[in-house]
């Protein structure tokens, strides 16, 4: 029988902060305890990670990656058209919040616990950003009036019905967001 070969400390603490800040918060989750959970040394964590900001960042870092690998996930399982895709991408919504221990929006949750100026809110900030982005230029190549407007009114319903359902633990708001987007973009794209 092989041995399961151990993650890397830098893996472990990462791995650690990420389950603890989702299911409990920023604030309520000190380097104590990550360091207690993950197995490190002190001197190890920090050897990694300079601060206790610093590894929220890499939280952040990581849930960008992976939020926005599966919002193009359930865009692209809609079909090649953007007009699908831009309402596929709402099937993302539904998938998160039927995973286990469902929390909301990592970066709303952030926002909300971090200081502004800090680089935990502006990773927030720029991950928002991203996503209209992204957003804006698949409304775009789908022909959208207003491709900026389209873009902002999808990602008040993704950030509207992550809140709701985090708050409600119905999931509803997911679905009702999608049928929301489903309707403005056959409203915006010809």
């Amino acid at each position: 029988m092989s041995t399961p070969k151990r993650l890397p400390a830098r893996e472990r603490i990462l791995d650690t902060a990420c389950e603890l800040f989702s299911a409990h918060g920023i604030r309520a989750v000190g380097v104590d305890r990550v360091i207690a959970e993950s197995g490190v040394a002190k001197a190890t964590l920090y050897s990694h990670f300079a601060c206790k900001e610093r590894l929220v960042a890499e939280y952040l870092l990581r849930s960008d990656r992976n939020w926005r690998g599966k919002l193009r996930s359930a865009a692209l399982a809609a079909g090649p058209d953007p007009r699908d895709q831009l309402v596929g991408a709402f099937d993302a919504l539904t998938a998160a919040y039927e995973e286990h221990g469902f929390r909301g929006c990592s970066f709303i949750n952030a926002a909300a616990e971090c200081e502004p100026g800090t680089e935990p809110q502006a990773i927030a900030a720029t991950h928002k950003e991203t996503v209209r982005s992204w957003l804006q230029g698949l409304a775009t190549v789908a022909g959208a009036a207003d491709p900026a407007l389209l873009a902002r009114q999808l990602t008040l319903l993704i950030d509207g019905a992550l809140s709701a359902d985090h708050l409600e633990q119905s999931g509803q708001a997911a679905a009702a967001a999608r049928s929301a987007a489903a309707a403005l973009v056959e409203q915006s794209c010809p």
